[in-house]
């Protein structure tokens, strides 16, 4: 019997209660998957699901093995991905996922205070929207990311939560950039932000904290490209929000009134028995790096002072 292969089918659909549902999310048929929990329930002796017409609940046998189940995958899954960088000669290097946006001086920063931690490994950086980062995780293909929050966490661990304000771009002289600005003050203008594929869940949080506080755009543009967005912005079609950038000339950033809008951010990594000093060592760099560089500061505490990103700095992402 595939053990990991049955209970990775167990936990899936013990988390979706819907073997329709269950299958999709495995990319397999419903039928080879009633099959394979019933397999596994005839190995282990004892009944998973509750199964009837209307709904699938977990047995008490099934919610018992459980959390026993998840952890036997993770380990497992940190097993193939050891043994699959040894087959390609990585066992030396520690795969990480970032978002875009970060700008060329930050990931160049998060690069060297990694090579000062832990010299003897080789960073392997993939730049990924966070959904894709999340699975990538699950899946042992990353071995840490850096997340935009809110996002799906289940079974990962969580490093220091950051924040960083946004606030607005607006077309005009800079004399009275320090000025702040109510997102109700921004009424009947289009906004252009970071594409919804990047991360979805601070996409929705930031469009519905701005009809929260009577901001409702006419049209959203949807840009990874600082250039054109700062184009729009400069043509007096759109605004956009976005954390502190780099002075240019016919544009003003202003901060908004009481900081309703905070990107969060955090790295993560699979949850396992021990940690991975590699992962610990990156994760202390990357948010030292993030607080120095872009701004970010600790939720749990006050923002101390603003700061104006380097010129490379990229746009809302």
């Amino acid at each position: 019997m595939n053990l990991v292969g049955h209970l990775r089918c167990f936990v899936v659909v013990a988390e979706e209660l819907h073997f329709g549902h269950a299958a999709e999310r495995l990319g397999m048929a419903q039928p080879p998957l009633s099959q394979r929990i019933q397999r596994l329930e005839r190995e282990l002796g004892v009944r998973l699901f509750d199964r009837s017409s209307r709904r699938v609940e977990l047995t008490g046998p099934g919610r018992l093995l459980l959390d026993e189940a998840r952890e036997f995958l993770a380990r497992a899954d940190r097993i193939y991905s050891l043994a699959e960088r040894a087959r390609q000669g990585g066992a030396g290097t520690l795969r990480a996922g970032l978002p875009s946006g970060l700008g060329g001086d930050v990931v160049a920063a998060i690069i060297a205070a990694f090579r000062e931690r832990r010299p003897e490994l080789r960073l392997d950086l993939r730049e990924l929207p966070t959904d894709e980062q999340a699975r990538a995780l699950a899946d042992g293909v990353l071995d840490v990311g850096v997340l935009r929050h809110p996002c799906d966490t289940r079974d990962l661990a969580l490093g220091p939560m950051l924040g960083q304000p946004v606030g607005v771009l607006l077309p005009g002289p800079g004399e009275d950039e320090a000025d702040e600005v109510h997102l109700a003050d921004l009424a009947g203008r289009e906004l252009v932000i970071f594409p919804r594929d990047e991360a979805p869940g601070s996409y929705d949080e930031l469009l519905v904290t701005c009809r929260r506080h009577g901001y409702s755009p006419p049209a959203v543009h949807e840009t990874a490209n600082p250039q054109f967005a700062l184009g729009l912005v400069l043509s007096g079609t759109a605004v956009a929000l976005t954390p502190r950038t780099a002075d240019t000339p016919g544009v003003v950033w202003r901060p908004l009134a009481g900081e309703p809008l905070v990107l969060r951010t955090s790295c993560a990594w699979r949850q396992a028995a021990e940690p991975d000093p590699a992962i610990a060592g990156f994760t202390a760099a990357a948010t030292a790096v993030l607080r120095r560089e872009a701004g970010m500061v600790p939720l749990d505490r006050a923002p101390v002072r603003r700061v104006t990103p380097r010129p490379a700095s990229g746009f809302l992402a």
